[in-house]
């Protein structure tokens, strides 16, 4: 049985007080009330596991900027040129002002980086 089924037994069934619960399960009293309320409006369905992914990335790049990328870094390859994701070899490291890394993504270097 998980934490979260046994807080809301005590609290629900066995009509313990939230303090007590909290106190004996070593969980936040907030967390109890936010599972009590998720629990009366989905029921059930309140024990199950939630995704801890952001619904939303705002410092994601746009589908069309990485098609471009994308384009770009193949036309760069296919023609043997340096894709810009490091320095050539003997010259000196630039500064992070003078040259943003991109991290890989898709297996391509698409998120930026600063190195």
């Amino acid at each position: 049985m998980s934490k979260s089924r046994l807080v809301i037994t005590a609290v629900t069934i066995e009509k313990r007080p939230v303090s007590e619960v909290a106190r004996s399960y070593g969980v936040a009293r907030s967390w109890i009330y936010k599972l009590l309320a998720r629990y009366q409006a989905e029921g059930e369905a309140a024990f199950e596991p939630r995704s801890r992914r952001p619904k939303t990335s705002p410092s994601a790049i746009n589908p069309e900027t990485v098609d471009l990328i994308v384009r770009l870094r193949k036309d760069l390859a296919g023609q043997g040129l340096d894709d810009g994701r490091r320095p050539s070899a003997g010259t000196r490291r630039p500064g992070p002002a003078q040259r943003v890394e991109l991290m890989p993504v898709d297996r391509l270097s698409l998120t930026a980086r600063r190195y």
